[in-house]
């Protein structure tokens, strides 16, 4: 049977459970006080993350805490993206209405009222500009296009295939990123119906 915790206790490994059973899981390797798994944090233990976010703004900055009026405590959102290696950011580029067809790659059906990638985010739950001193390699996904963290703040490096860049991103956007020279397309499998075959990459890169 699962295991349901209460918000003092984690568990570390295995496979959460479906549904609302928020900390459950099935074979984990650990159960351990919520203190020590921020300090897990803390410690760089994690080498990748993936995070939501609300906004983005040019300089890599994200926002997970305030937007639409409402204020919300970002939670261990600090602690996991400020000493993790390898982050990705992934969300929608617009919200508020935005409906996709996916087909063998992406078709913006309605757009977004709302738009997420700003000039300047309302707070900074993490900081690009630190995460340029500390080396981190992060990167922002949507469902039409990827970006990545530069010296010089967002560059965009793949587009999904059925997509117009400037209809579809760079018009979508509070800010004009960077375009990659090398702009690739992401990869068709993300779009594509039944398993990907991570495993065959994963046993050929090793």
């Amino acid at each position: 049977m699962p295991l349901g915790l209460n918000m003092r206790m984690r568990l570390f490994g295995g496979v959460p459970v479906a549904g609302n059973e928020g900390g459950a899981g099935f074979n984990y390797q650990a159960m351990i006080d919520q203190p020590y798994m921020f300090d897990f944090y803390d410690g760089g233990g994690l080498d990748i993350a993936s995070l939501s976010f609300a906004e983005v703004d040019a300089d890599g900055n994200v926002n997970v805490h305030a937007f639409e009026g409402r204020v919300r405590g970002p939670g261990g959102f600090p602690n996991i993206s400020a000493r993790t290696p390898r982050i990705n950011f992934v969300g929608t580029l617009t919200a508020r209405g935005l409906e996709i067809v996916i087909d063998d790659g992406v078709r913006i059906a309605r757009e977004g009222s709302l738009i997420k990638f700003v000039p300047k985010v309302r707070e900074i739950s993490f900081n690009g500009h630190l995460a340029r001193e500390r080396g981190q390699q992060v990167r922002y996904v949507t469902e039409r296009a990827v970006f990545a963290l530069a010296e010089d703040g967002l560059v965009l490096t793949e587009v999904a295939t059925g997509i117009d860049v400037e209809r579809d991103v760079l018009g979508q956007m509070g800010f004009r990123p960077r375009v990659a020279d090398d702009l690739r397309t992401m990869d068709p499998r993300l779009y594509a119906a039944g398993p990907m075959g991570l495993a065959a990459d994963f046993e050929a890169a090793t």
